[in-house]
């Protein structure tokens, strides 16, 4: 079954050039461990097909950190939660210019400006579009922000301020969301991510896998991460925080994230596909095998408050690849 899935997959996305449907994609979802690596080499050839050879690299920063007042059951940011992280003040303009030049330098075209809020209230909003001027002028980056919950103004006012990507991820499931999320509801998620598509941002909505979601669940994510139709979809995995209520969760197997990532791929064919958190961890030294799994973007350097690997060996892993460092757009 394996091996005729795998090929009634191929002939679809490379010689019909068509997308999946989910019952396709549940096939996939069910192939024996031993033939992801075939999964893993038509996803990357899927990848080259529909979305070309450049891989895109960002910086991220947490610009305020701590604090937040939802309950995300993953997040050691929430102040509901007794973790080692405490809430700081807001950065001021001079550390993060510095810290979006340390980006540009490593040869980055994108910068994320992540703060741990619900939602941004009009100081927030202003100190944004400052950021977002100053930040473009001085380093030529893409300007990427992650706020939390937008009104449909907000949406337009930080578009029309030059922010190139609005992150908001769906993180799961809508059938999963509640027992991860309690404080705001999974159609908040999706009307954040309406707004910004409608404001002409491009859409970043990544997935957390590794919550204790079934396999079920991940493909209802699949169809929901489609509908809200993003530009590019993180792929993070779960790095149990301590302090979080699921600490207790155990991170996902290398071969199980070789499977995702490549399924996500296949689902999603010309989106930007991002190895985000949780990576190194979760793949350890099978991280080149995820670059050629579908994966066309990666965040370098440290993640929001947990530490990556150094940035050169990122770049060394995609010179051994040769897979070139350039800015993507996708069209979904």
């Amino acid at each position: 079954m394996s091996r005729s899935a795998i090929q009634h997959t191929s002939a679809a996305l490379l010689d019909e050039r068509r997308q999946l449907n989910i019952d396709e994609i549940k096939v996939l979802a069910e192939i024996d461990d031993s033939a992801v690596p075939s999964l893993a080499a038509l996803a990357h050839e899927v990848r080259l097909a529909w979305a070309g050879p450049i891989v895109e690299i960002e910086g991220i920063l947490s610009a305020k950190t701590g604090g937040c007042p939802e309950d995300c059951h993953f997040c050691s940011q929430s102040a509901m939660f007794d973790t080692p992280v405490k809430a700081t003040p807001f950065l001021n303009a001079e550390e993060v210019l510095s810290a979006a030049n340390e980006t540009a330098a490593l040869g980055a075209s994108e910068f994320c400006i992540v703060l741990a809020i619900r939602g941004p209230d009009r100081r927030t909003m202003e100190r944004l579009i400052e950021l977002t001027a100053l930040v473009s002028t001085e380093t030529g980056l893409n300007v990427a922000i992650s706020a939390g919950i937008l009104t449909r103004e907000q949406a337009f006012e930080l578009a029309a301020a030059g922010v190139h990507r609005y992150n908001h991820n769906l993180e799961t499931s809508r059938s999963f969301f509640n027992q991860v999320v309690t404080t705001h509801s999974f159609d908040e998620r999706v009307a954040t991510c309406n707004y910004v598509r409608e404001a002409g941002m491009e859409l970043c909505c990544g997935v957390l896998l590794g919550m204790g979601e079934t396999i079920a669940q991940r493909l209802e994510l699949i169809e929901q991460i489609r509908s809200v139709e993003p530009c590019e979809v993180p792929m993070n995995f779960l790095n149990p925080r301590p302090g979080t209520p699921l600490q207790i969760r155990k991170p996902l197997g290398a071969l199980e994230a070789i499977r995702w990532i490549a399924l996500f791929r296949l689902a999603l064919p010309s989106v930007i596909l991002r190895y985000a958190g949780g990576r190194e961890i979760t793949l350890r030294d099978l991280q080149a095998m995820g670059m050629t799994a579908g994966i066309n973007a990666l965040i370098v350097g440290n993640y929001l408050t947990t530490l990556g690997r150094a940035p050169q060996q990122d770049l060394d892993m995609l010179t051994d690849l040769r897979m070139p460092i350039g800015s993507l757009s996708a069209v979904v």
